[in-house]
């Protein structure tokens, strides 16, 4: 007869239990999800820490961070630098057919969308980047930093690497215009993407540049788009 489950006060089974549910971390990942979808955890809770999850598994911080890492860019969690992660106020994870250009976004709003260009420069790509984007060190890659506004109001600040395998022509373009997202949409089709999102607070660039105080809190997403095999962004 299997061992009784038991959970603690946060909702976590206590080490012990002979329940199989695969490795460790999806455990986690699991008993997390069915707390958030039992609305036994709200939006904007904040969960339980890492430490606490790895103690109460018995697994690992590794382990913990890996299961938390994934339910954030899953869009189950918010992660605050700092102070610790938080239930979604909705599930950030969108299936391809919904990544709209801003745009796009801001019409549906009934607001019309301006953009200024404080970027449009190529450059070496560094190890990091390089990884990322599937090209060697150092190969040129292409930047924009643009800010969008609605209504005169600034509401993002898109850092858009591109690989030039893909957008050839990308620092020919006017993205005053045509946002970087509609004109790559225009080159072929975008069929995956990868989002890792996670509240910050803005750097002094970034206050500037959105006309907003270091006290409001920014979500920050991190964002690669593939067309077939090749990664377009990040």
């Amino acid at each position: 007869m299997p061992a009784p489950i038991r959970l603690d006060k946060n909702g976590f089974k206590t080490v012990g239990s002979a329940e199989p549910f695969g490795a460790p971390y999806q455990k986690i990942k699991k008993y997390i999800i069915a707390r958030i979808e039992a609305g036994e955890w709200m939006p904007e809770t904040r969960i339980p820490s890492e430490n606490h999850i790895a103690n109460t598994f018995g697994v690992s911080r590794g382990t913990a961070n890996r299961a938390l890492r994934e339910l954030t860019s899953e869009g189950y969690l918010v992660s605050l630098q700092g102070i610790g992660r938080f239930v979604a106020k909705t599930k950030q994870h969108s299936p391809l057919l919904e990544v709209k250009p801003i745009s796009q976004e801001i019409a549906e709003r009934g607001e019309t969308h301006s953009a200024k260009v404080h970027l449009l420069a190529q450059e070496s790509a560094t190890s990091e980047l390089a990884m990322t984007l599937g090209l060697n060190v150092a190969s040129p890659v292409y930047r924009s930093i643009i800010v969008h506004s609605a209504n005169g109001r600034p509401v993002q600040l898109a850092d858009r690497y591109v690989n030039p395998l893909f957008a050839p022509d990308y620092l020919d373009q006017d993205f005053t215009l045509i946002t970087p997202s509609e004109y790559l949409f225009q080159l072929g089709p975008l069929t995956e993407v990868e989002h890792i999102i996670e509240a910050v607070s803005p750097d002094s660039r970034t206050q500037k540049l959105l006309e907003i105080s270091a006290t409001e809190l920014c979500l920050l997403i991190h964002r690669r788009t593939w067309s077939n095999a090749i990664v377009v962004t990040k």
